[in-house]
């Protein structure tokens, strides 16, 4: 299979100005990139008017489950992008001993959703991996072991530290995932087990991902109150363990802390000064977006969902919910403080009966079910079995540009596919394309690209992608530069963006004239001698 495309605007990822050229695609491969005449081609796609790009790379991911159940991950391919990063904030399928199928199922289901359609007893990264392979993806898969996965295998879900033959068997598992292709380790500190953790057992973990050249990839302990110690704890984890690391959907939340943005710059410069390697990803949104259990203290959390559950049905237990709630615990942060009830929306549920809380804020639940906004919170919750997804306004535009602008930045979605979600599941690149390129103009259009596509690529050792080069893989996105837009809003989500107008994912078309063609010509692409391959 062959195409060939003429008369493109070529923005090849570097950084480089855009040049009009030709690009000849020769089975996976890009073939030739020049004047190219009268090459014959199977297809030929006039991009006269066009941007071709290499396809985006989408470092934060929530389509772990997803990619099993519904392969195209089409939200994901209509915004042009072709390879994604899974095993996000410490919580994902694999590592997953069968006798924690259950519990870990229940834990997992506020962020990448739940299903009966699949066996649950693939056990390890490698054989999720399989799966994944099996089902042929509509795009690239890499895959983070995530440490909660890893925690649970040797220790359960206790709150409590690790003994020294745990700590070594977690060294243990990080090995083999990583052997099985994982690209790095991921950790949520707000997420249980992760949370349960101190600096030592992380920077155990990382020692062995960094003698794979991987990266640590973090939902740091906190974006809000204690960000600056929070930030010095994963600067101290690179430092002991030789990691290089990737923070997670980078922000400062709620305004109490924005005071706080110059110094949390300081100490980005500061690390790369010392020669720590750091990096992070954004999304383009002032709202973010998790699993609505997060409101609650971290000691309901204890002993994981089961344990939530049994708490939430306890009336005194809520009264003391509501006092840390109202009230703060020092490290924690506090999403009812930063956002308020009035901006925290439910985004999914996965029973019918509680569909009508789907786009409510949490002071509007109150008022639909007449009652305190907690308690409706509460019931929920118990009622749904924690597995419900929110939306929260946590910052302001400004910052989003600052950190957008930063030389450490690459673009992600951090999108929940599930229920009523957050726009960036459908648009967060074209949004970039739209919004801060063309109309607000803070990075130029090579730029962002490069922020979209080679950044993320050199971040993750992600081999032959990520560039418009010849012999480089054939994954490439071509859009329209003054058309290219999300459409999607938080009242109404579920829009596909606007201009872009081709993907092309290892050599074969699969969005052809802004529409799928159904393809499935993705790979799981797995780290070996310190690159990620297919």
């Amino acid at each position: 299979m062959s195409i060939l495309i003429k008369n493109g605007l070529i923005v090849d990822g570097t950084g480089k100005a855009g040049f009009v050229a030709d690009l000849l695609i020769d089975d996976d491969r890009i073939a030739k990139i020049g004047a190219l005449g009268d090459v014959s081609a199977d297809e030929v796609i006039d991009a006269t008017g066009l941007v071709v790009a290499p396809g985006f790379i989408d470092t934060h991911s929530h389509s772990d489950l997803q990619i099993l159940t519904d392969p195209l991950v089409t939200p994901k391919v209509k915004q042009g992008i072709t390879t994604e990063i899974l095993g996000q904030d410490g919580i994902s399928m694999a590592p997953l001993p069968v006798e924690y199928i259950s519990p870990w199922r229940k834990n997992l289901a506020g962020l990448d959703g739940d299903s009966d359609d699949i066996d649950w007893e693939f056990k390890t990264t490698e054989g999720y991996l399989k799966m994944i392979d099996d089902v042929k993806p509509g795009l690239n898969e890499c895959y983070l072991v995530p440490h909660g996965n890893i925690r649970m295998e040797a220790m359960g879900l206790e709150n409590r530290l690790p003994n020294d033959e745990e700590l070594e068997k977690m060294r243990q598992i990080t090995r083999r995932e990583m052997e099985a292709g994982a690209i790095g380790l991921s950790t949520g500190l707000i997420y249980m087990p992760c949370a349960y953790s101190e600096s030592k057992e992380i920077i155990e973990m990382c020692k062995v991902v960094a003698e794979y050249d991987g990266r640590f990839v973090i939902h740091q302990r906190s974006e809000a109150d204690t960000i600056l110690d929070s930030m010095e704890e994963v600067i101290k984890i690179g430092r002991e363990s030789g990691v290089k690391i990737h923070y997670s959907h980078f922000k400062v939340c709620g305004k109490k802390n924005w005071d706080k943005v110059d110094k949390v710059v300081e100490l980005l410069e500061q690390a790369q000064k010392e020669g720590i390697d750091v990096s992070f990803d954004q999304y383009p949104y002032v709202a973010g977006s998790t699993m609505l259990g997060v409101i609650l203290p971290p000691w309901v959390h204890d002993g994981g969902t089961n344990k939530v559950l049994e708490r939430l049905a306890d009336p005194e237990l809520r009264k003391k919910m509501v006092y840390d709630i109202e009230h703060g615990i020092p490290g924690w942060d506090n999403f009812v403080e930063f956002a308020g009830l009035d901006k925290i929306f439910v985004t999914s549920v996965k029973t019918e009966k509680n569909q009508d809380a789907v786009g409510l804020s949490l002071s509007e639940l109150g008022a639909l079910r007449g009652k305190d906004p907690y308690e409706a919170t509460f019931d929920l919750l118990l009622e749904e079995e924690n597995a419900v997804g929110m939306v929260d306004f946590y910052g302001t535009e400004e910052h989003v540009q600052r950190f957008m602008k930063r030389p450490e930045m690459n673009a992600c979605t951090d999108g929940l596919l599930g229920g009523k979600p957050h726009p960036r599941v459908f648009g967060a690149f074209p949004r970039i394309l739209g919004k801060y390129v063309r109309e607000d103009k803070a990075l130029t259009l090579e730029e962002a690209i490069y922020k979209m596509t080679k950044k993320p690529a050199t971040t993750f050792n992600i081999a032959d992608r990520g560039e418009l080069r010849e012999g480089a893989y054939a994954d490439i996105t071509i859009f329209d530069p003054e058309t290219v837009i999300d459409k999607g809003t938080f009242t109404d989500p579920v829009q596909y963006p606007e201009g872009i107008e081709y993907v092309i994912i290892n050599g074969r078309l699969t969005i052809k004239n802004g529409e799928h063609t159904g393809a499935q010509n993705g790979f799981v692409l797995r780290q070996k001698n310190k690159e990620v391959v297919k």
